[in-house]
This record gives structure tokens, C-alpha cells and sequence, in this order.
């Protein structure tokens, strides 16, 4: 019996794709009903740290969901802050991209 063992590589890019699954986890909750959720978030990670204070204010509006999902927006807020300038870029530019090809002004 032979066994295939597999190992989980860990890219440069993984912390900002694990960040962008988070992202698509707990973002409809977190920028539901907002007009412009593209700014919101731009303005979550708009500077070299997490915005916690917006993020909480955020939450605020959607309470039902806050104690599922605020220990996952915090922890994403840590990643965040722990990215190179570079990776930070890169997230804004994805969010950038996105919000063109979505349509969005």
C-alpha cells in the first residue's frame, strides 16, 4: 500500500488570497445595504492599518451577524496590518478591479 502524501505550499500571495476569501465569506453581511460597498471596504484598508473603528461602525448596523463574524473581520484586520506595503497595494488594486468590472462608479 503506497501513500501519497501532499503538502500544502505556501505561496507569496497566500495571505492576501486567504484576506479575499474572508472577504467574500463575511462581506455581504458586513457591506450589506450599502450604496457604495466598494468604498466602504477601500476605506477598511484604504491606509497602511486596518480601519477597526469603520469596520466596527459597520457592524454596527448589522448586529444579528456581529458575533459570528466580528472575531473573522478581526482577524482579517491583523493579516492586513501584517502585509508588506507591496501586498497592501496589490488588495487595493483587486478591490479596484473589481468594482470596475461590478459596474460600480
Amino acid at each position: 500500500m503506497r501513500m501519497k502524501l501532499v503538502m500544502a505550499m505556501t505561496t507569496p500571495q497566500e495571505p492576501l488570497h486567504s484576506l479575499a476569501r474572508d472577504l467574500r465569506a463575511h462581506g455581504p453581511v458586513l457591506l450589506a445595504g450599502m450604496p457604495q460597498p466598494h468604498d466602504e471596504l477601500l476605506a477598511l484598508v484604504w491606509g497602511p492599518r486596518f480601519d477597526r473603528v469603520h469596520a466596527l461602525g459597520l457592524m454596527a448596523r448589522q448586529p444579528q451577524h456581529a458575533a459570528h463574524a466580528l472575531p473573522a473581520l478581526l482577524e482579517a484586520a491583523d493579516r492586513f496590518d501584517a502585509l508588506h506595503a507591496p501586498a497592501q497595494r496589490r488588495l487595493r488594486q483587486m478591490i479596484l478591479r473589481h468594482r470596475a468590472r461590478s459596474g460600480a462608479v
